[in-house]
């Protein structure tokens, strides 16, 4: 019943952002001059919610718009209606909905889904991960020197040491290639499939992480903060890989590889 309605509930929200994604919609500003929202991600948001409340009314959830609706229940639901809000307001394909669902306190199930590539990406945990139905496994390169990596920055973040601007030209002036698509959910699922060997960023929101996270463990991966250690979404540090190269990337990140 829960796989169920989070599929139905994925594939009615892409179905609404593909139909809107080149059309016109107003578009709001929120901590900064890029960080949007529009009126397509609050319609996406209460799409997914209704579905999600046919079937569980008494299920906590947590969304990127509306913040937590508290329930006592042992499931939440963690949603981005639309994970790169930037790209789909600029009509730039690279968009997606993200779901997950955790169950005291561990990541069960995940699915996100991007309508203008026909990609829908579904992760249980024990399940394995799968594109449109297919299994998909993470990338079997050694070396960060001859991965492909991604990341992305946020839009308003402290001028910190060894923040997102360091890490990333400290790997791009070794020649690493460093993608930036502008979605983090995007950019696990593509770690999931093997199309990226890792994927790092400083600071996310649970809603950016919770399925795609799950999707890289589930294809064979591995996700950690910034330090190694268990990955929760509820801390804004994420490190993404096929595992083989998971430890070099860290200590690239840290600024202690040699």
């Amino acid at each position: 019943m829960i796989k169920s309605t989070l599929i139905k509930a994925a594939q009615a929200s892409g179905k609404l952002i593909q139909e809107r994604i080149n059309g016109k919609f107003s578009i709001e500003k929120k901590a900064g001059p890029n960080d949007l929202v529009t009126e397509v991600d609050k319609a996406s948001e209460a799409v997914i919610m209704e579905i999600i409340r046919e079937s569980f009314p008494d299920h906590f959830i947590l969304s990127e718009e509306i913040g937590e609706v508290k329930m006592d229940s042992s499931y939440k639901w963690i949603i981005d209606p639309i994970d790169g809000t930037v790209n789909f307001a600029n009509g730039i394909p690279l968009c997606c909905v993200s779901i997950g669902v955790e169950k005291e306190g561990e990541m069960i199930m995940g699915a996100v889904y991007n309508p203008m590539m026909n990609e829908f990406y579904f992760a249980e945990r024990g399940q394995g991960a799968f594109l449109n139905d297919q299994p998909i496994h993470v990338s079997k390169q050694t070396e960060v020197q001859y991965s492909c990596l991604v990341t992305g920055f946020p839009y308003t973040y402290l001028d910190m040491e060894n923040g997102p601007l360091e890490v990333f030209s400290r790997l791009i002036r070794k020649g690493i290639p460093v993608r930036r698509l502008g979605s983090a959910a995007i950019d696990l699922c593509w770690v999931a499939a093997g199309r990226f060997d890792g994927f790092y960023e400083h600071r996310l929101n649970a809603w950016d992480s919770a399925a795609g996270f799950l999707l890289v463990e589930e294809a064979g991966g591995r996700v950690t903060d910034f330090k190694g250690n268990h990955y929760s979404p509820y801390q804004p540090h994420l490190v993404a890989t096929n595992g083989l190269i998971h430890e070099e990337l860290l200590r690239w990140i840290s600024n202690t590889h040699q």
